[in-house]
């Protein structure tokens, strides 16, 4: 094969569309083409910037695959009406604001990182936690959507939500199952959200809401599914074989774990997404991408049995495990 530096300079350049991306979701470009298509003077009056800019960001989007473009005027995509434009049930608009305003700035400071091994810290003000969290949560939705698509719950009674940070991976679990009820057992500070959502969801009934640290956490009980939906990587080694032995305890034999994070790969080719947020969790606060098969040989020293690996598109992957 000839050597051509089309995939090196793509790569280089890659901050330049990213930051389109999020310019276009912040000053409305694909809300604007909710109800059809427009030209880029109809979209420069619909979002009140000038034209060449918009024309600009458009193009930009096309070239990306976010919008069709016909006869001068544009129109959204499949991907970009699901999840850009606000008519999908995940609209991604804050995730793009977190990560133009806050992980971006960040990243200028990763040379830092890597020279030193130094994990990254945020100096964010009340507003900016807010936004970080908004960013943040948007994200774990999305996850959650995907994770509600890729597996079949109907057979589970009792399921063990452990450790976690948002209700949405249980609940998209308990829509396809309306036997199927919901022990949460997460830290002080992560369980205010979970009965509001619960509600909304229409299964308050369903659930109940335990505090209790993770890393030291026992809950007990014969669950036949367990939920550990990013969790490792917040964790250092001992703590995460303690989170897991306790998992394996509160299983009934023969028990499913999903164990949903981003890993590191031990096949010839990594996918992208996990590595690149191991660069993305250091540099923001210090936490931990581990490889797969280091996460293997801490299930089978707690009592699982590691079955599959399923990836979810755009999001993290699920570990399958089975209580043995």
């Amino acid at each position: 094969m000839t050597a051509t530096p089309e995939r090196i300079v793509d790569i280089a350049i890659g901050f330049m569309g990213a930051k389109q991306l999020q310019s276009a979701s912040r000053i409305g470009l694909f809300t604007a083409l909710a109800d059809g298509p427009r030209t880029a003077a109809e979209l420069a009056a619909a979002t009140s910037r000038a034209e060449r800019q918009v024309r600009t960001l458009a193009d930009a989007m096309n070239a990306l695959g976010l919008l069709d473009r016909e006869n001068g005027r544009y129109a959204l995509v499949e991907d970009s009406a699901a999840y850009l434009a606000g008519s999908g049930d995940v609209d991604l608009t804050p995730f793009l604001a977190f990560l133009g305003d806050i992980s971006y700035p960040q990243w200028l400071g990763y040379g830092r990182t890597v020279d030193t091994d130094e994990a990254g810290t945020l100096d964010l003000d009340e507003a900016g936690w807010a936004d970080f969290l908004d960013g943040v949560m948007t994200y774990n939705a999305l996850h959650a959507e995907q994770f509600g698509r890729a597996f079949d719950f109907s057979a589970y009674r009792s399921a063990l939500d452990f450790g976690g940070l948002a209700a949405g991976f249980s609940l998209a679990a308990m829509a396809q199952n309306d036997r199927l009820t919901t022990r949460y057992v997460y830290a002080p500070g992560f369980t205010e959200s979970i009965a509001e959502a619960a509600r909304a969801a229409g299964v308050e009934d369903r659930i109940t809401v335990e505090e209790a640290d993770t890393e030291s956490a026992t809950p007990g009980g014969d669950h036949d599914l367990v939920l550990l939906t990013h969790v490792l990587h917040r964790f250092d080694e001992a703590q995460n074989r303690a989170i897991l032995r306790a998992a394996r305890d509160a299983a009934a034999p023969g028990a499913t774990l999903l164990l949903l994070d981003f890993f590191l790969d031990a096949e010839p080719t990594q996918r992208a997404i996990d590595a690149l947020h191991a660069g993305e969790y250091f540099n923001i606060d210090g936490t931990v991408v581990y490889p797969v098969d280091q996460v293997e040989s801490w299930l089978a020293e707690t009592g699982w049995q590691s079955d599959r690996l399923v990836a979810l598109p755009g999001s993290p992957r699920v570990l399958v495990a089975t209580a043995i």
